[in-house]
């Protein structure tokens, strides 16, 4: 039988195997640090006061009052008695409000990968920007109520009616924020 050639080993010399281990620490914490940078950004919802009504569904509309800031604080929306159909706010306003329950208030944090993202959003009266581009958003949200889109529309058919006849009608949306930003529409 032939026997292959063979590679004598050297010795290993004295401190290389603590070296061996740091070498691998450093490495293991630079992948971890990686795998955390890779994470996907999440919404962040945190109950002030519990709500002992229903969760709404992800097509639902909600009547909510709420105020809409950028992490420094800065209001840049808010609205009291609002319509809100889930359908047509952006994903991450819809995945938070759907862990929330009616009569509750909560804060509410987007990440901008689940808000407007790299889009700035502007006054449509003034054009001035009031969320930047790339802005985490928090809200403070009190949902009043949550109706399904047919129980919305009759509503609306109620609303309209009343204005018609003469009367001021329900619960109206309007945006009365200091700086009116468009509400938390899709993308």
């Amino acid at each position: 039988m032939t026997e292959i050639t063979r590679v004598p080993l050297q010795p290993i010399a004295k401190g290389a195997i603590g070296k061996l281990w740091i070498g691998a620490a450093a490495l293991a914490l630079a992948a971890g640090g990686l795998a955390w940078a890779a994470l996907p950004s999440y919404v962040d919802v945190e109950t002030l006061s519990v709500g002992k009504g229903d969760t709404p569904a992800e097509d639902d509309v909600v009547l909510i009052n709420y105020v809409g800031k950028l992490e420094n604080g800065k209001v840049f929306d808010q609205g009291s008695q609002t319509p809100m159909p889930l359908n047509q706010v952006f994903p991450g306003f819809r995945e938070g409000v759907t862990q929330m329950k009616t009569g509750g208030k909560y804060r509410l944090k987007v990440p901008a990968a689940k808000a407007y993202g790299a889009n700035e959003q502007r006054n449509p009266m003034t054009g001035e920007v009031v969320i930047p581009a790339n802005s985490d958003l928090v809200f403070e949200i009190e949902l009043l109520q949550r109706m399904s889109q047919a129980e919305f529309q009759q509503m609306m058919q109620m609303q309209q009616m009343m204005q018609m006849q003469g009367g001021r009608g329900g619960p109206g949306g309007s945006s009365d924020g200091p700086e009116a930003a468009p509400p938390p529409v899709a993308r």
